[in-house]
Parts: structure tokens; sequence; C-alpha cells
């Protein structure tokens, strides 16, 4: 398949995005709600010792989910509506389907959840109070921090795809997307210390936002980045896998 088809493919996959105003509302209230959520953290933040860059972005909690239940959506619902048939019969190399989706709805991710998490660091840090130190994006840390957190945002919406091509039921998938995301770390750091180190929400909160040092954490950032993607890149191949295997 050339590269144009991919080109034509991707364009389908944007129009049928971008025609659904549900979506973009609901991305703009996620949006809002992370950085609103990494203000109220800003303001509440007192230890003079805390770390201010990693509070302030404490929003991702709330933007993970929204990112994540659209990337489920974003394919469930062409088969509750049947338009998957569609777009299979219009496409028929359906691998190339999902990775077009992939594309076009990570790199929306990456542009929403960059801007959520810069206006998030912006005024979670214009609401600390005077005795808390104000971390500055001309630090490199701070910097990388507030940027692999928007990364972060759009790997959880590429997992929401990814959970939703192998399950393919709505429910079902945003059920198993929430206990990934918030039951199955507390069972894994419970049971295991060094299994904590691969939990995608357990490196968001402590290695990726993080500009201090995090106990059990100790690994580059860059490395912890790479495991978090691991986790949609597997879920995207065992989807793609099963769309050539199964009727739509």
């Amino acid at each position: 398949m050339s590269d144009c088809r991919f080109r034509n493919v991707a364009a389908m996959e944007w129009i049928k995005l971008r025609s659904l105003r549900s979506v973009w509302w609901v991305l703009l209230g996620g949006m809002a709600a992370t950085v609103a959520f990494g203000v109220v953290t800003g303001f509440n933040t007192r230890g003079v010792t805390s770390d201010p860059t990693s509070n302030v972005l404490a929003g991702v909690i709330i933007g993970q989910v929204i990112t994540g239940v659209l990337g489920v959506l974003a394919i469930t619902s062409e088969y509750s509506s049947g338009l998957i048939r569609v777009t299979f019969a219009a496409v028929p190399r359906r691998p190339l389907v999902l990775a077009a989706k992939a594309c076009v709805f990570g790199a929306l991710c990456l542009v929403a959840g960059e801007i959520a998490v810069f206006a998030s660091f912006a005024g979670g840090i214009a609401a600390l109070r005077p005795s808390v130190p104000n971390p500055s994006l001309s630090d490199p840390a701070v910097l990388r921090a507030v940027a692999m957190t928007g990364a972060y945002l759009a790997l959880t919406g590429l997992t929401g795809l990814g959970i939703g091509a192998i399950i393919r039921h709505s429910g079902a998938a945003v059920g198993i997307l929430v206990g990934g995301l918030f039951v199955l770390p507390i069972i894994t750091g419970a049971a295991s210390q060094a299994a904590a180190k691969f939990m995608p929400e357990l490196i968001a909160g402590n290695s990726l936002a993080a500009v201090k040092p995090v106990s059990g954490f100790t690994w580059s950032p860059w490395l912890e980045l790479g495991i978090v993607a691991a986790w949609p890149a597997a879920l995207l191949l065992a989807g793609g896998w099963l769309l050539v295997r199964r009727d739509a």
C-alpha cells in the first residue's frame, strides 16, 4: 500500500473524527478539568520541599480518563453503529485502518494533551503560595516533565484505542481501561515495588511529571516513557491482528 493510500485513509479517519461534535466537547471539557485540577492543587501546595511541578500536573489523573475513554469510543462506536462495515468495505486492509485511526487520534490527543498540561502548569504555578518555590520552563527538567506529561495523555488515548479494538464493546472496554489505570497499579504496587515501575499511571505521577527523584522510580524518565508507550503499541498490534481474524 502506498503512502498516498495511507494518507487517504488517514484523511477519511480525520473527517469521521472531526464530524463528531461530542468528541470535541468531551475533549475540551477534559482539558478544562485538567487545568482546573492543576490550579487547585497548586493553590493547596504548602510544603517548600515538595515538587511543585508534579503537583500542578496532577490534573493528568482526569485527563488520562478522558483521552482513554475517547480512544475506546473512537473504534467501539463504529462497531455499535455498523459504520465499521462500511469502513472495511472501502478499505479492505483492516490493519491499515487501525494504523490510520491511531495516527489521527493520537495526534489530536497529543496536541490537546500538551495544551492542557502547559496551561495547567501556568495556572498552577500562578496559584502557588509565595512561600513555595516557583519552577520555570527555562529549567530543562521542568520543561521535560511538562512535555512528557502531555505525551502521556496521548499514549493513554492510544491505550484506549487498542483496548477498544480488542474488546469491541464500549462498556467492557471502558471498564478494563479504568481498571487498568487505577485498580491494577494499586494491586501491583502492593504486591511488588519492582513491578510498579511498569505501571503507566504510577510512572506518570512518579517519573514523567516529577522533577525531584521519587523512591522506587530511579530509571530515566525517557526509559519510563518508552515503557508507557509499549503498552498501547502491544494493544494496537493485538487489535490489528484480531481485526483480520474476526468478522466485522
